[in-house]
Parts: structure tokens; C-alpha cells; sequence
């Protein structure tokens, strides 16, 4: 690699990583290979050498922003609009219309530039993260904040942050492909000591940037961050961006017909425009909403036609301005803007409750979940484990006493009792539990030794004092857990494999994997030179695995089909407690092993000797059993996918409400169905799986295979589902479910690539926080969308009937000015439209079945809603012009009023003045009344008892939405009181006693929509009472159904 030089010309290492020993590299960059950097240093770090990223890749692109702001069907319209007014010398009309289109651009590109920002920020929130230690604590950091100098450990399914240094390396295999080509990973070597002129494929004791561990572990230093790594020398070719071509189709010898290349020509130039029009890019609702710009553009068009038809295609300027203002009545020009700056918020929103958003799809499809598949540990439970209790047959159960220190292996007290755990508290239970120190409880005891033997060295944890004098821990929960059992008796792993003459020498390890639940290290015994195997994993595979036991002191005997099951038994006993239980084993070995050979683990972990059981404990979180509750109020199954035996999984679902209390209640096919195993369960054929009652809520030791066979069975069932993985195996699963869920802090890069969303807390209720957000967005996206198509419905029926208005020229007088409609558009209602996106969710958004994606925003009621709003607005607004310019006033339509002021024409400028603030006034009270698209206006809040104030703090809640409708009242005075401004730009009159007809109407406005609401209201309640089933789209049982609501009412 040559010498890394850094931003600052000065250099690193003096001759390149590969060939240095680890030891000389790490003491060039001034790296602690035990406590790794401080916190402080890494930060020195960062700001001289830089953030550990590659240049020039995506980021925030202005000049596409900018591209989008007028490359569509809103904007095109109103650029049309101007080119006609320009065209026939209407120069108010066109300046005023050229205005709003800069003015949309620019403060579109504005809002969107920061909501892209916020995304793109949002988005490095869910790039790959690193294990580094720093000050002792092995601690998670995103990868570009990775500096040279840092200690970073890497297991399989990781990324590699960086350019590393390896220090330690156990069955370390990497996928270089990217890198190098080669498709096959390549086993690495951290003791080895290279020549300068290899390759980056043959330097065996570096791991590369961007390559994904395939098998392993290893710990090393890094060397090179960002551009300077391998992989930035080559960033240029990786960034290189897909062809938007088509290709043409050929024949099997590689010729082609001349329509073939016409039919990819044609596909090509539709796929431009698409891209143009936004109609093939974006997330479905974007799509969908493009699409729907583009209809209404066509709308626009034919009422445009209507006008000009209505007035015998007339090629007067007044004729002309009345189809362009009709043209421009059915444009909502905001709408894109408002989505994309809603969607900005909600995820940004999302970050505050622990998810970070990478698919912007699963934003659309959070409300729509109707199944959440999740793990146990540390999601459903805290993940911090501490041993309960350790049965060794031959002795019998060592108790841990609860301690508010778990990683203190010197806190708390151990007690002893020589009975099993399946015999305790009977009458076989011998004598009582005493209290004892380690040090006499380990005096003399061989079976403890053994066990403990295994405990620590089957173990890649990491128990130490730091520093500060303060416990330390790294590692896999578990496996931290058992460590500290194994150190109470001081028998930590770093007391006996560490030093100068180590007890024990590790030569090769066999990782903990999904489908053969059990790990294994090998190790060597200064003593004797001899070498020994120690395996820990799941009973079952662990019992499979032993032909002997140590039953007595005696010493070992055959494994009996009778021990085996008296050893599940005890199993058994201390799963019902909501332990998570392993089996320990190990046995000495006959032949050596190289330290670098690899040798089949099949081979070894085969005739060992049992030493016994240890329960772990690990609390389910406290938020965990209120959130499985609420999901069942939200018409959400909860289902718990857990390696654990089905005892375990059994009492932890029972403890946090996934299964009910009253189980003995349901019939036997279905209480059956509820808890399985993943052998039983993928047993069954999928017509046998469909059959069943109800899917199980509990799979227990399940494999990344079967939650793939859940996902489909969950599908068939048409139902849509969310899953959680940690795990690489978990990736299939996590592409194959409607919204994969990956661990933000125990999850592995690869999960996180295939996952939807990441919960940085790892937490189940966080999903539940992801899912409300979607729901909410997803209300406030519809009643925007309604907001806008009501008033576009409004103004252009308006202008369609006022077609029938008139004057002595025989020329329609239109009731609304084109810029009027373009200030209703423009400023009245896009300033609320972005307040209604950050309304908060509504009282009963958890109470209500999930969305139905298939129905989308445009469901029957919100297209019902547009039209009767549309309608009863249209008719209220012309009923105004009416009264002003007939019931008034002469009805004298004078002549010209399209285009200047005169006496003749002062009624129907004041009739117009009349019929704009009216619309200006519903649309402003309409943005309220959307708050809630079923409760009435001055009953926001069910629960409330301000029975006559609560709408006041309704309406100051929301202070966006409060202050853009107080700006909507406040802004229409000087348009309709400064001169010039009200008789040439907007075609109209100030007003006086005709603000008595806008106040009335506005009464009947609120009268109206609260009359439909009302009408909405006992509809669906009738609907609820008739059709019960049809509002609850979860699967369940109705006896238990019954059993949860009986549940309920005790709690209550």
C-alpha cells in the first residue's frame, strides 16, 4: 500500500501494515491494544485525519432538487398559464402567474433541499457501524467516525469499518469480491508477516474496507480510513451509475429485428419522461400522487375546453383568462412539496423514538402492519442477562441471589442445595439451600471445576476491571453473563489464557451458529500439553452431541435414554422459571490440532461429557407487556420467534401478554397451535399450516429458515407482516416480510442492509412507536391531499356554473379572478397543508385495524369527503356572488369586468371581493375541521372534560397550522383594500356590509361540514354494530377474544 500520507502531509506508518508485525503498527499509531483509544483522542483523530467516508458519493443533489421543482404536471400547468397570458399581451395575469411559478420553484427547492438534508443526515444514521474499543468499553460508533489508531473488533455478518491491521484472528474468513474479484472469502492470518510487492489479494493479515466478514472473528488496528483505503482508491469505478437504456431484446444468435431496437428506443424515452414526471420514481405515493398531478392536468385541460366552448371558442382575451383561471383551479401546486417535507418530519420524528428510517416505502406501509414477528432477547426482554442457577448432576443447583450490579462478579451471595431443579421444592428436595463463599464451594469439587472449566473457556466474552477500578464487559450478553458466573469463582478466561504462562491456549473455535445452536472452542493445557474441548449450546444439541455423563463422583458413565430424559426434565424445570437454559459439555482430545489448520467441527464435537445445565435470567422489559396489549387494541398480532426452549418461551410470552392467562380455556387445537417448536411447525405442509386455527404466537428454537415459512404462511393469509432480525441468517426473512426490522445495537451489518427500518434501542416497543408514526403520517397525508382536492373541486365548480353569468357581450363573468384562485392555491392553503402534516396522531390512532394499502389515501370515505366539501363549498361561494350581484344589487353584469374596473362593473367586483373571501374563509376553516376527519371540530379529544373549551386548545396545539391560518385571515385584507392592487391585480372591490354575508356563510359553512361529520359519525357506528368483524382485521379466535377482554376488565 505504500505510506498513507494524511490531510496534513504527514505520514502514519513508515512502511505499509502488511509488512509489520501487529505490534509495530499499533505502537506507530499510538494504539492501546487492551483499552484502545479515549474518547478524547478519537476525536483529535477525526479532525485530523477526517471522517472516514469516500468522496463524492450520493449526498444532497441541488441541481435534481431543482430539476424536480419543474419537471412537474403542478408547475407545467402554471407555466402554461403564464405562456397564454403572455401570448394574448394579459400582462398582469401573466407577471402574477410567472411570480407564483419562481415563487413555488424557489420555495420548493428551499423546503426540499432541507428535507433532503434531514434524510440524507437520517440515512447516515443507518450506514454500517462499528465495534471499537475505546477506554476499555467496547462500544458501537458508526463506521465513518472509525479513525487510525482505533481497536475494533469484527464477527461474522460485519462490515469492516476500515483498512485493519489484524492482532487476532480465529476461523477469520473475509469476502474480498468488491475488492478483488474473487468470489471465493479468504481465510486471514494476523501473525504472518508479508513482503511489500503483494497484492491486496494476498495480504492475509489485513482486512479491507468494505469487505463483510463471512465466518469468524478478529480484533485489529486501524490503518487507513476513508479515500486512503483500498477501496477509495477505486471509489470512482464503484460509484459509476447503472445505464437508463434499455436494452434490446435479442434472438439466441445475437441478432436483432429493426423493431426490436425501435420498441427499447421508444421504452427508453417513456422511462425519461416518466423520470421527468416523477410517475416511475419515488416511493408508491409519490408515484401515485404524480400520477394523479397528470390527471388533473388533463382535468385542467378540459375545463379549460369547456370554458372556451361555452363562449363559442371565442379568441378574446377575456374568454381566454377565464379558461386559463379555470385551467389553474384544478392545480393543488403544493401537494409534492407538503408529501416530501411531511415524510422529512415523520422520519426525523421517528430518530426522537429510537427508528431510523432506510426505505422510505416503509414509511407507507408501517400502518398497514397487521402481524409483527418478533425475537425474544433484548427486544421482548431487557438483554441483560445474569445466571439464576447452575445444576451440575453429580452435585446439584447453585442459586445466584438477585444483585443490582450484574457485571460484578464479586457482588452478590451463591447458595447450594444437592437436590435438582426438578425436585425443588418437594419432598426429594434433600436438604435446604445454604449460603457458602466460592472459594469453599469450589474446595475440593472436580465436577465444579470441570463445569467451570467450560463456563469460562467456551466463552469470547470479556470480564475486567477498567481504569477507573470499575466492572467492564464485551461481548454477547449470554456469554457475559456466563462469564461472570465463572469469575465469582475466579475463573476468568483472561486469568487463564492470558500472561506469561497461561493455564490455557486457544487453537481453534467453532462460532455459535443458527442451525447447529451450539459453540465450541479447543483448547491446549500447559500442564500436560493436552488438548481439550469445550461446547456449549442448546440442550438438545448438546445431549446429541454427549455419550457420557459424570452422575456421581465416581466419575463419568454412559448417557442413558433414561438420563436424557431426566436431564430435559430438570430442563424443563428450569425453563418454566423463564430461564433461558444451555447445556455445558467437553472432553479431553486424543490428537493435536494446529493453531492454523481448520479442522470439521463434526469430528469433534462428538462423545463428549455432560457437566451440566445454567439458567439464565433475562427480565422482560417493562414496556414490553404494555405494548403487546396495545398492539392488540390496534388490530395487531403479536408473534415471538425465540431460539429458546418452548418453556422458556412459554413463560417469558405469558409474562408480557402475547399469550392469555386463561390458555386451559381454549380448545385444544388451538392452544396447540398457539405454542411450537420449529420442528413441529415446519413439519407441517403449507395446507396443513393453513389450516391450523390460528398461527402460533410462539415459535421456540426457531430457525432462520422458519421464519421465512412464517412470513409466507402470514401472506397466504393475506396478511401484512413485520419482522425482526440480528442476525446474517436473518437477512432472507428480514427481504422476504413487508417491513424487515433490524437491531440497531446487537444487529449485524447485513441485516441492517436488508432491513426496512432499524431500531437504534433494539427495543419492541420502539416497533410499536414506528408503526403509530406510519399511521399518523399516514392520516395526515390524507386529510392534506383532502384539504386540497376539495378546494380545487370548490373553485372549479364555481367557475363551471359562474360560466352561466353572462354580460350584455354574451362573454362569461367569471366569480373568481384567476390570480385570486392562484392566492387561494398559492398562499391561503400551502402554508396549512404543511401544518396539517405535522398535526400530532389522532386520540384513537392505536384503537383503530390497520390500513389497508391496497385502498391507499384515496379510500371511498376521502373521496366521498372531497366531493361533498368541494360541492357544499362551490355552492356557498356562488350563493354569495349571487346575493351581492342579484339579491343587492342590480345584477347589472356590466361589460368588460373580466378585464378592467368601471362604474357599471362596481357590483360584480364586489360580488367577487364577496365570493374570494369566502372561499378564502372555508378554506382556512376547513384546514380545521381536517385536524379530525370524523369527530366534530369542538370535539377533538374524546376524553376530555372541557366540554366547551377544548377546541381553544385544539387549535393552539398545532402552532404552525394556528399561525399559517392566522396569516390566511390577516393577508387577505390589503388584497382587498390597497389600491391598484384590488381593481387591476385581483379584479375586484373592497368591501363593507358585505362582510355580513361572509360571516353567515361562514356559520353555515361549520354548520355543513359538522352536519356531515355527524352523518359520518352514526354511519359508522351502525356499520360497527352490524359488521363487528369486518372492523378488526386480526387473526384470532373469538374465545380469545373473550379471554382478552376478560383480562381487561380485571386489570381495569
Amino acid at each position: 500500500m505504500g505510506k498513507q500520507v494524511d490531510d496534513t502531509g504527514g505520514t502514519q506508518l513508515q512502511r505499509p501494515a502488511h509488512t509489520l508485525p501487529y505490534s509495530h503498527v499499533a505502537e506507530e499509531l499510538g494504539a492501546d491494544r487492551k483499552q484502545g483509544l479515549s474518547d478524547a483522542d478519537a476525536q483529535k483523530r477525526v479532525e485530523q485525519y477526517g471522517r472516514n467516508e469516500l468522496e463524492g458519493g450520493g449526498g444532497v443533489q441541488p441541481a435534481k432538487i431543482l430539476v424536480r421543482q419543474i419537471a412537474n404536471a403542478m408547475i407545467l400547468v402554471l407555466i402554461l398559464a403564464m405562456v397564454v397570458s403572455f401570448a394574448i399581451k394579459s400582462w398582469i395575469e401573466g407577471g402574477v402567474i410567472s411570480a407564483v411559478v419562481v415563487l413555488n420553484i424557489v420555495v420548493g427547492f428551499f423546503q426540499e433541499f432541507q428535507a433532503e438534508k434531514t434524510m440524507d443526515s437520517l440515512r447516515s444514521l443507518s450506514s454500517p457501524t462499528a465495534n471499537a474499543i475505546r477506554a476499555g468499553r467496547n462500544i458501537t460508533v458508526p463506521t465513518a467516525e472509525i479513525v487510525p489508531g482505533d481497536l475494533v473488533e469484527m464477527k461474522t455478518g460485519d462490515t469492516i469499518p476500515a483498512d485493519v491491521r489484524l492482532i487476532e484472528a480465529v476461523n477469520f474468513e473475509a469476502d474480498e469480491a468488491l475488492l478483488t474479484g474473487e468470489s471465493l472469502p479468504v481465510r486471514k492470518d494476523a501473525e504472518v508477516v508479508l513482503d511489500e510487492e503483494l497484492t491486496a489479494g494476498d495480504r492475509i493479515n489485513v482486512a479491507f474496507s468494505s469487505s463483510t466478514v463471512t465466518r469468524g472473528r478478529a480484533q485489529g488496528v486501524v490503518f487507513a480510513t476513508g479515500m486512503r483505503t483500498e477501496i477509495g482508491a477505486i471509489a470512482a469505478a464503484l460509484r459509476k451509475k447503472g445505464s437508463k437504456m434499455r436494452t434490446v431484446k435479442r434472438k439466441e444468435d445475437g441478432t436483432a429485428a429493426a423493431h426490436r431496437y425501435l420498441q427499447a428506443w421508444t421504452l427508453t424515452g417513456t422511462d425519461a419522461v416518466g423520470r421527468f414526471l416523477g410517475v416511475n420514481v419515488g416511493t408508491p405515493l409519490q408515484k401515485k400522487l404524480s400520477q394523479l398531478a397528470i390527471l388533473l392536468f388533463w382535468i385542467a385541460v378540459v375545463c379549460a375546453l369547456i370554458v372556451l366552448g361555452a363562449n363559442g371558442f371565442s379568441n378574446q382575451q377575456e374568454v381566454i383568462i377565464y379558461a386559463v383561471a379555470t385551467g389553474l383551479s384544478m392545480i393543488p401546486a403544493s401537494l409534492i412539496v407538503v408529501l416530501t417535507i411531511t415524510m422529512a418530519a415523520g422520519t426525523k420524528r421517528m430518530v426522537e423514538r429510537h427508528v431510523i428510517v432506510r426505505n422510505l416505502n416503509s414509511l407507507e406501509a408501517l400502518g398497514a402492519v397487521t402481524d409483527i414477528c418478533s425475537d425474544k432477547t433484548g427486544t421482548l426482554t431487557q438483554g441483560k442477562m445474569v445466571v439464576r442457577k447452575a445444576w451440575i448432576p453429580s452435585k446439584g443447583t447453585y442459586s445466584v441471589d438477585p444483585s443490582t450490579e450484574p457485571f460484578n462478579p464479586t457482588a452478590g451471595t451463591i447458595s447450594f442445595e444437592e437436590s435438582a431443579p426438578r425436585n425443588a421444592g418437594t419432598e426429594d428436595a434433600g436438604e435446604k439451600a445454604r449460603r457458602d463463599t466460592p472459594s469453599d464451594l469450589l474446595d475440593g469439587n472436580s465436577a465444579l471445576e470441570d463445569y467451570l472449566k467450560v463456563a469460562s473457556l467456551a466463552n469470547l466474552a470479556t470480564v475486567q476491571k477498567n481504569n477507573d477500578n470499575e466492572w467492564s464487559t464485551r461481548g454477547d450478553p449470554t456469554e457475559i453473563a456466563i462469564q461472570v458466573f465463572a469469575s465469582r469463582f475466579d475463573r476468568n478466561r483472561l486469568s487463564l489464557t492470558s500472561g506469561d504462562s497461561p493455564r490455557w491456549t486457544s487453537t481453534a473455535e467453532f462460532p455459535f451458529d443458527s442451525d447447529v445452536k451450539k459453540m465450541s472452542v479447543v483448547c491446549r493445557h500447559s500442564h500436560d500439553n493436552r488438548m481439550h474441548i469445550f461446547t456449549k449450546g442448546a440442550v438438545e444439541r448438546i445431549l446429541g452431541s454427549c455419550t457420557s455423563i459424570c452422575w456421581s463422583e465416581d466419575g463419568a458413565t454412559q448417557m442413558t435414554d433414561e438420563i436424557r430424559e431426566e436431564i430435559l426434565s430438570n430442563m424443563e424445570a428450569l425453563a418454566s422459571l423463564g430461564l433461558r437454559v444451555l447445556a455445558l459439555a467437553s472432553k479431553p482430545l486424543e490428537d493435536d490440532i494446529e493453531p492454523k489448520s481448520d479442522p470439521d467441527r463434526n469430528t469433534l464435537e462428538v462423545e463428549l461429557v455432560f457437566r451440566g445445565l445454567i439458567g439464565l435470567y433475562d427480565p422482560p422489559r417493562p414496556e414490553s407487556a404494555p405494548s403487546v396489549r396495545k398492539c392488540a387494541e390496534a388490530g395487531i398480532a403479536v408473534h415471538m420467534l425465540t431460539g429458546d426452549h418452548p418453556g422458556t418461551a412459554r413463560a417469558i410470552a405469558l409474562d408480557v401478554g402475547i399469550l392469555p392467562k386463561r390458555m386451559h380455556e381454549l380448545s385444544g387445537d388451538v392452544s396447540d397451535a398457539m405454542v411450537m417448536t420449529a420442528s413441529q411447525f415446519d413439519k407441517l405442509s403449507e395446507p396443513e399450516v393453513d389450516a391450523l386455527p390460528v398461527l402460533p404466537l410462539v415459535v421456540a428454537r426457531c430457525t432462520p429458515d422458519t421464519k421465512v415459512r412464517m412470513i409466507e404462511a402470514l401472506h397466504r393469509r393475506r396478511k401484512f407482516a413485520a419482522m425482526t432480525g440480528d442476525g446474517v441468517n436473518d437477512s432472507p426473512s428480514l427481504k422476504r416480510a413487508d417491513v424487515g426490522i433490524a437491531m440497531g445495537q446487537g444487529g449485524s451489518d447485513v441485516a441492517k442492509d436488508a432491513s426496512d427500518i432499524v431500531l437504534t434501542d433494539d427495543n419492541f416497543a420502539s416497533i410499536l412507536n414506528a408503526i403509530e408514526e406510519g399511521r399518523r403520517m399516514f392520516d395526515n397525508i390524507q386529510k392534506f391531499i383532502l384539504h386540497l382536492l376539495a378546494e380545487n373541486i370548490a373553485q372549479a365548480s364555481t367557475l363551471l356554473v359562474g360560466l352561466a353569468f353572462k354580460d350584455d357581450s354574451g362573454i362569461s363573468v367569471f366569480p373568481l379572478a384567476p390570480v385570486e384562485i392562484l392566492w387561494v392555491i398559492m398562499i391561503t392553503s400551502g402554508m396549512p397543508d404543511m401544518g396539517l402534516g405535522f398535526e400530532i396522531a389522532a386520540p384513537d390512532i392505536m384503537q383503530r385495524p390497520p390500513q389497508s394499502l391496497k385502498r391507499g389515501v384515496f379510500t371511498l370515505e376521502v373521496m366521498l369527503d372531497m366531493l361533498v366539501y368541494g360541492f357544499w363549498t362551490a355552492a356557498l361561494c356562488l350563493s354569495s356572488f349571487v346575493l351581492v350581484l342579484f339579491g343587492f344589487g342590480d345584477g347589472n353584469l356590466g361589460q368588460g369586468c373580466n378585464e378592467t374596473y368601471s362604474e357599471a362593473c362596481d357590483t360584480v367586483f364586489r360580488a367577487r371581493a364577496t365570493c374570494f373571501a369566502c372561499l378564502t374563509w372555508f378554506a382556512l376553516f376547513l384546514a380545521w375541521e381536517m385536524v379530525s376527519m370524523r369527530r366534530s371540530f369542538f370535539r377533538m379529544q374524546p376524553g376530555s372534560k372541557r366540554y366547551f373549551t377544548q377546541w381553544m386548545f385544539d387549535v393552539w396545539r398545532n402552532k404552525f397550522l394556528f399561525f399559517a391560518i392566522l396569516a390566511g385571515f390577516i393577508t387577505i385584507f390589503p388584497t382587498l383594500y390597497i389600491p391598484v392592487i384590488n381593481r387591476v391585480v385581483f379584479k375586484h372591490e373592497g368591501i363593507s356590509w358585505e362582510w355580513g354575508i361572509v360571516f353567515v356563510e361562514a356559520l353555515l359553512f361549520f354548520l355543513g361540514i359538522e352536519a356531515w361529520k355527524w352523518t359520518k359519525r352514526i354511519y359508522f357506528r351502525r356499520q360497527a354494530k352490524r359488521y363487528p368483524k369486518e372492523n378488526s382485521d386480526v387473526e384470532m379466535p373469538k374465545i380469545l377474544d373473550t379471554t382478552l377482554e376478560r383480562e381487561s376488565r380485571e386489570k381495569a
